[in-house]
């Protein structure tokens, strides 16, 4: 018997070795720019085509379903979602449709929806001019600012005051952020709800705390989130009510929260696994992998069942370091051999250039710790990501750099149908 056929879009090379090990064949996806001779082994098919090229991608894809079908669209990443939901209609699959895919993509789409159905209403505006700004920065006190598709904090920044309208609007054209929206900014702490959907019934299996340090990029996350049992109740409804809402049917959802003091509000949402390494914390705590359930559901009726109560805690901890060129990097082994601790991924070397802290990517990388109970895997984690130091000497090269160049280096685009509708 022959095994299953997945396509699987885009992913670093142990996203489809996890597909290959659960024994589905994988037509594996990606973009040139990103392969990984790693995947080759793990691969029935591998097309190296740009997936964010809707029409050649829908094309191609369309061939090879009608020669050898594919039971599901799969895809991990971001920058593929939408396009996943725009390929499993035009295939006939089962999974989630183009319009939850793009909700869950469209920042301003997904509010808009939200706001007009009453869950957890949130004051925003799209694309305003420079005076609109002000206006709603003076009704409501403060607010953010951000592109209105995107993820990893790219293009986020909060204003704090109408004083600091002009200098954000200033900076939202220097950096080339035309597609914008801003909203009111939500006080509260911040969590993320991990979920698994199968036949449109939510499940959540996690909720995951975070640590901003004030700013916009995320520092840190420990599971479970030191939360009430109220607050608990009140997060599982408001998610379950927004992926209601977004008909999501199938597979994981990352829905990110603010616990206000009017009750928790969405920051955003999104059709697949929580990034940052929360997939390895909720391993760890709840014994489930959402990649690998994820792929099950092209096999399963129900990878998920029966409930995954929390074992302990884990929490990460993200390197950072002043910007600059690295000049020495010590304190891994000490860290290695700290308590708790289950990985330490140091992502820069000497010589390497570090970047002001614009968004995830400019992090240095990350230390993962195991704890009894979420407070202790939170302080192992400080103290272990503490004993690493990055030094760093002034550039030489000015560190700006705009939105366009930030995706270039990624090789992305954030509306991957942008260009269909324009031609």
């Amino acid at each position: 018997m022959s095994a299953t056929r997945i396509l699987v879009l885009g992913g670093k090379a142990g996203i489809v070795r996890k597909a290959a090990a659960l024994g589905f064949a994988v037509v594996h996806v990606q973009k040139p720019s990103a392969f990984d001779p790693a995947v080759v082994p793990h691969c029935a098919q591998l097309l190296l085509l740009d997936y964010q090229d809707v029409p050649t991608t829908t094309a191609v894809v369309r061939a090879l379903h009608q020669h050898q079908p594919v039971a599901r669209v799969f895809t991990q990443t971001e920058a593929a979602q939408a396009v996943a939901g725009h390929l499993t209609d035009a295939l006939g699959l089962p999974g989630n449709s183009a319009r939850t895919t793009r909700l869950l993509h469209d920042k301003p789409a997904l509010r808009a929806l939200l706001n007009a159905e009453g869950i957890g209403p949130v004051p925003t505006l799209t694309n305003p001019g420079r005076e609109e700004l002000r206006a709603f920065v003076k009704t409501h006190g403060a607010a953010v600012l951000k592109p209105t598709m995107g993820s990893g904090s790219l293009g986020v920044r909060k204003i704090g005051s109408v004083d600091e309208v002009d200098p954000a609007w200033a900076w939202r054209e220097e950096f080339g952020l035309d597609e914008f929206m801003v909203e009111q900014l939500l006080l509260g702490e911040e969590l993320s709800v991990e979920t698994f959907s199968v036949g449109g019934r939510h499940r959540v299996v996690a909720v995951t705390g975070k640590d901003t340090g004030g700013g916009v990029v995320e520092l840190g996350h420990v599971v479970p989130a030191a939360i009430t049992e109220e607050e608990s109740a009140a997060v599982r409804s408001l998610v379950t009510a927004v992926l209601d809402a977004v008909g999501l049917v199938d597979g994981p959802a990352h829905t990110e929260l603010i616990l206000t003091a009017d009750g928790p509000r969405v920051v955003e949402a999104h059709s697949r696994r929580g990034g940052d390494r929360i997939n390895d914390l909720v391993r760890l705590v709840h014994g489930v992998d959402l990649e690998e359930a994820t792929y099950r559901l092209a096999a399963e009726a129900d990878p998920l069942p029966g409930e995954h109560p929390a074992e302990g805690a884990a929490a990460i901890r993200f390197l950072v370091a002043e910007p600059g060129v690295v000049t020495a990097v010590t304190g891994i082994e000490a860290a290695e051999a700290a308590e708790g601790v289950t990985q330490v991924d140091v992502q820069v070397d000497v010589g390497d250039t570090v970047h002001e802290l614009r968004w995830s990517e400019d992090r240095c990388g990350h230390v993962l710790v195991r704890a009894a109970d979420a407070a202790t895997a939170e302080r192992l984690a400080r103290q272990a990501a503490g004993l690493i130091r990055i030094d760093t000497a002034p550039a030489a090269e000015d560190d700006r750099a705009t939105l366009g160049d930030l995706l270039a280096e990624v090789d992305e685009v954030l509306d991957p149908f942008a260009a269909a509708r324009t031609a």
